[in-house]
């Protein structure tokens, strides 16, 4: 059977991705659904929470991705390592985190990564970046008092946007006015590694909800 070939690039604004999609029942997802919850938005293959996942199993996990074959493949090497705290959703960030998030038990959102997510370069698709101003309202509604959000990109001056959209918000503050020169996460991503590995930077920051 010949592997499914998964596009690299998904426009979130195209029709095909403007339905906001619903919560499942959490209960009959995470075994324990009082754990505190870990979110990964744009977790492509799921490589960096599946290790996480085992890392830390008095967290649970949820990596949402727009790309709905890496979604079925990675809940399918989910269910082979047997996990009860992980999970991947096939959604559209940019319209889908306000009917998730307020699925959860108020509180139990404590961490946020967003972690090289797509660049689109042309000025004319920079509207199609998943860091926008309501993306950033959102995570500060419903994230714990406490609880950070851990950004990192490859691209200057995506990491630039990124900073000055939560910078913006009241209820963002950036732990450092510098770049953070090593992940504050015990697993990197596999582009991390592959950009490390070429010598290039890698521009990194975390901001606390006050």
């Amino acid at each position: 059977m010949a592997a499914v070939r998964v596009r690299q690039h998904v426009n979130p604004l195209s029709s095909k991705y403007q339905t906001p999609t619903s919560p499942p029942d959490w209960t009959q997802i995470y075994a324990d659904l009082t754990l505190p919850l870990h979110l990964d938005i744009g977790c492509a293959k799921g490589q960096f929470l599946l290790s996480m996942a085992q890392l830390e199993p008095d967290w649970n996990y949820l990596g949402l991705e727009i790309r709905e074959p890496l979604v079925l493949e990675a809940n399918k090497l989910r269910d082979e390592h047997l996990l009860q705290n992980l999970h991947y959703l096939f959604c559209n960030a940019n319209n889908s985190l306000r009917p998730l998030l307020s699925s959860f038990p108020s509180g139990i959102l404590q961490r946020v990564t967003i972690q090289f997510p797509d660049p689109w370069f042309k000025k004319r698709h920079q509207k199609r970046r998943v860091v926008q101003t309501d993306t950033v309202a959102e995570l500060a509604t419903y994230l714990a008092s406490g609880g950070w959000v851990f950004i990192q990109s490859d691209v200057k001056q995506v990491a630039i946007e990124m900073c000055d959209r939560f910078h913006s918000h009241s209820s963002f503050q950036r732990t450092s006015s510098e770049w953070l020169t090593t992940n504050p996460l015990p697993v990197p991503t596999e582009r991390e590694r592959f950009t490390e590995a070429k010598g290039e930077p890698v521009y990194r920051a975390l901001f606390e909800k006050s």
